[in-house]
């Protein structure tokens, strides 16, 4: 498949336009308001399949045409939604084997949205042919220049247990591995006398009497929810690149159950996101010093890792709630703003608001926009005014430059889902990647998230001076070997404990762990404990000449024989039965080295290791930078451009001496020595 990536030659800033919920004597003072404002591009449609299709197999395009010859009147373009997500009461009701049905078998029912299921063959039929109808007649729009498919897949839902869920799943099963023999092997249904010995015995994971379905069922039950998320996307991507070849095609968001990488690589040209930061609000990461909004850097890496330059399709840009309650608060004065040039330095070419005015009704009344109900100005359409006038000036300076770092956080989607019922590893990974994250932003070292897949290769890796792969418990051979490869190279790879003891069907394999990893790393494995809930976590006893605090070795603790005479011990367990054995390790392999921690990752141990390690902030001896203010460097190697973005995610003013001179791009000053950054402030710097 041929695809056309976001190629754009300055920033556009936009905003979400609902003109099917507003009075059309207010369409031309809402576009025109726009343009004052400075943005350039709007997304429709997304939720308007009854105005598109008011009854089956009858088409109106009325509405939408007048709206969207308005923009382009106006110099709007536009990203027009397929409307999927929102199939209609007239659908529903003819035709209830689309509605989706949860895992204890209750149909859910017309009323909200995302409601349907993506294996129905009667809804896959009605949605090409509402996609097909939209393409057809708006492939020569002269105001559309992308599409965006349905509305954040798997948002809302992301299990599926209708009956056709279950005839789809036995199918994609025959796919997977062939045969009921083959089948069983994988589910390990031995145990238990779970052995299959007719495929209509086969379904999709069912309530049982603990609630704890077969592991390599529900491994397998992701794999597939994910399959057919794809499998939709790529049924209206094929139309419309079909029919309206010019345009390019992405759909927003970043949910479970979802391989995003291969969506986009098999469906997309590029992936978009719906940044909302202020939702640290309502869930605040754990631990001391949260990263609260300033976490949703690492929700963009993810979308970076997808297609290194983006669109935000929904940026926050007022208070959150649904048809029952505020959640989440107002941005604070400046924090839209900071939002925005969060998204951009992370990689964003494309920033539209959510949403243009905030609904009078429906279930997003409390889901506020730039504009309040009265429509009247504010302090947040000030504030967009002012990043629209910023965006006009370096928007072609920004636009197709790339994010910049060599040092990279490792994930995998197996390990994502396996981890989900496995508690064994699942809430250790998550804490244990934060804890690196959190310390990689508070040091400024900016930092790349990279999900692990059947294409990845060593070169992908090869750039990146140090990699951490905190928890891989599965682990197969290929990925062992690429990740002795980079390290062969010169790469740094740093592991946590419980990593390589199950294969890529969650078996756990008859070998020491490791297991695939074992020779990379010198150790075996030769006893492990769970640090119980009444329990004291050891402490760790470094080796002579490492300067770091005393900690708990936390979570899980792997307690490592080390199995090289190559392999050096960092840190020994003390102070419990297994004292003086080998906690944190480190063997050189090729020109690089391994370093494997056998317990979770924590605050302590993770500093020490960057330093052990050599990650270094690009600022250190450039400027110095407070810890409450991010660094993102986006730049074009190919000429040399660097732009260093400075992000403070404080209320109160923080200071930064600039070592060296550069150019203040939002105001095109030379700048060097003492500055001062607003609270919620923003500097790019031209190096």
């Amino acid at each position: 498949m041929v695809k056309k990536p976001l190629e754009l030659d300055r920033l556009a800033l936009g905003a979400c336009y609902y003109p099917e919920h507003w009075s059309e004597s207010l369409w031309a003072d809402d576009y025109r308001r726009m343009r004052e404002l400075g943005l350039s591009i709007i997304r429709v449609g997304e939720f308007a399949w009854s105005i598109f299709e008011p009854t089956e197999g009858e088409f109106s395009f009325s509405l939408f045409d007048r709206a969207l010859d308005l923009a382009h009147e106006h110099g709007l373009r536009v990203i027009l939604g397929t409307p999927t997500a929102t199939p209609p009461a007239w659908l529903t009701h003819r035709y209830p084997e689309a509605l989706n049905v949860s895992r204890a078998g209750v149909q859910y029912q017309h009323g909200q949205r995302r409601h349907y299921n993506y294996n129905a063959r009667i809804f896959r039929d009605l949605s090409a042919r509402v996609v097909t109808a939209l393409a057809e007649h708006y492939k020569d729009h002269p105001a559309i220049v992308g599409w965006q498919i349905d509305n954040e897949i798997n948002c809302e839902v992301n299990v599926f247990y209708a009956e056709a869920d279950h005839v789809a799943f036995r199918s994609w099963l025959k796919d997977r591995h062939g045969n009921l023999e083959e089948l069983n092997q994988a589910w390990g249904t031995v145990f238990w006398s779970q052995t299959y010995t007719d495929w209509e015995q086969v379904h999709l994971t069912r309530p049982t009497v603990s609630d704890s379905p077969n592991p390599h069922q529900a491994l397998d039950e992701k794999r597939f929810f994910s399959a057919s998320a794809i499998s939709f996307v790529k049924l209206q991507a094929e139309i419309i690149r079909r029919l309206a070849p010019r345009h390019w095609i992405t759909t927003n968001g970043l949910f479970g159950h979802l391989d995003s990488h291969r969506l986009a690589e098999e469906a997309l040209n590029f992936i978009s996101y719906d940044s909302y930061p202020n939702f640290s609000t309502i869930w605040p990461d754990e631990g001391a010093e949260p990263l609260l909004d300033r976490k949703w850097s690492w929700n963009l890496s993810v979308i970076r890792d997808i297609s290194p330059r983006f669109c935000v399709m929904e940026q926050q840009s007022g208070p959150n709630g649904w048809v029952n309650r505020m959640a989440a608060p107002s941005p604070r004065p400046g924090q839209m703003r900071l939002w925005t040039y969060q998204s951009v330095a992370h990689g964003a070419d494309a920033v539209l608001y959510f949403r243009w005015r905030t609904a009078t009704m429906g279930t997003e009344i409390y889901w506020h926009g730039i504009n309040d109900y009265h429509n009247q100005p504010n302090r947040r359409v000030a504030e967009v005014r002012r990043i629209g006038g910023e965006f006009n000036a370096i928007g072609p300076i920004v636009a197709g430059s790339e994010f910049q770092a060599d040092v990279a956080i490792l994930k995998d989607y197996d390990n994502d889902w396996d981890g989900e019922l496995d508690m064994w590893h699942g809430p250790l990974e998550r804490a244990s990647a934060a804890a690196w994250y959190k310390a990689l932003q508070y040091r400024h070292v900016p930092t790349n998230v990279i999900y692990l897949g059947e294409s990845t290769t060593a070169d992908d890796l090869r750039h990146y001076k140090a990699v951490i792969y905190a928890h891989p418990a599965i682990m197969d051979k290929r990925a062992a070997a690429l990740l002795g490869d980079y390290v062969h190279q010169g790469g740094t790879l740093i592991l946590g404990c419980r990593s390589g003891y199950k294969d890529r069907r969650g078996h756990c394999p008859m070998q020491p762990s490791p297991g695939p990893l074992a020779d990379l790393c010198g150790v075996r494995v030769d006893d492990f404990t769970l640090i119980g809930l009444h329990q004291e976590a050891p402490t760790l006893a470094w080796e002579a000449g490492i300067d770091a605090m005393t900690t708990t070795a936390d979570g899980f603790n792997d307690i490592l024989f080390p199995s090289s005479p190559e392999t050096a011990v960092v840190a020994r367990y003390q102070g419990c039965y297994y004292a003086g054995a080998a906690a944190l390790t480190r063997k050189a392999h090729g020109s690089g080295v391994v370093y494997y921690h056998g317990a979770g990752f924590n605050d302590v141990v993770v500093n020490t290791l960057i330093d052990l390690c050599g990650m270094h902030s690009p600022a250190d001896g450039v400027m110095t930078l407070p810890r409450e203010v991010e660094l993102c460097i986006r730049g074009r190697p190919e000429t040399g451009t660097s732009l260093w973005f400075l992000l403070n995610y404080s209320g109160s003013a923080q200071p930064v001496v600039l070592l060296t001179r550069a150019v203040n791009l939002l105001t095109s000053a030379p700048v060097s020595g003492d500055l001062t950054l607003e609270p919620y402030g923003v500097l790019i710097l031209e190096m």
